[in-house]
């Protein structure tokens, strides 16, 4: 599957998935910056949606053991960004996913697929929906 940190990357994007995170994206950052390796982007249909998969993603990194150093956002909900490091998740309301596209400003970054809940990588069932 990858690196240790790529696996991390792709456990949040697929506890997002789990609770119908609109459009999770895994995007690799080594190349182009030092601020984190990972970015995994997503964005819920509301405040409680948002809420709940930023609940999601943080209760699968807590299992994993994984050490979050900083939370930001959550009152509004209009953009939630756990910081575990190596990995930065931002959860965004569908506006202002929009509005700061990060996967525009950040298009140089190499996306990394994410599979679908329950499909483990490189089996025909993900390799037919790529």
């Amino acid at each position: 599957m990858g690196d240790d940190v790529e696996s991390k990357a792709l456990l949040m994007a697929r506890a997002a998935s789990a609770r119908r995170a609109e459009r999770p994206v895994v995007l690799d950052l080594r190349e182009l910056t030092l601020i984190c390796d990972y970015f995994v982007i997503c964005s819920g249909r509301s405040t409680v949606h948002t809420r709940a998969i930023t609940d999601a993603i943080q209760q699968a990194a807590d299992e994993a053991c994984m050490e979050r150093h900083h939370r930001e956002g959550g009152r509004d909900a209009k953009w939630i960004v756990l910081d575990y490091g190596d990995v930065v998740v931002h959860v965004f309301g569908p506006e202002t996913r929009e509005f700061y596209d990060l996967e525009r400003l950040w298009r140089e970054a190499r996306s990394v697929p994410v599979p679908e809940e329950g499909v483990e990588e490189g089996s025909p069932r993900e390799a037919a929906s790529v």
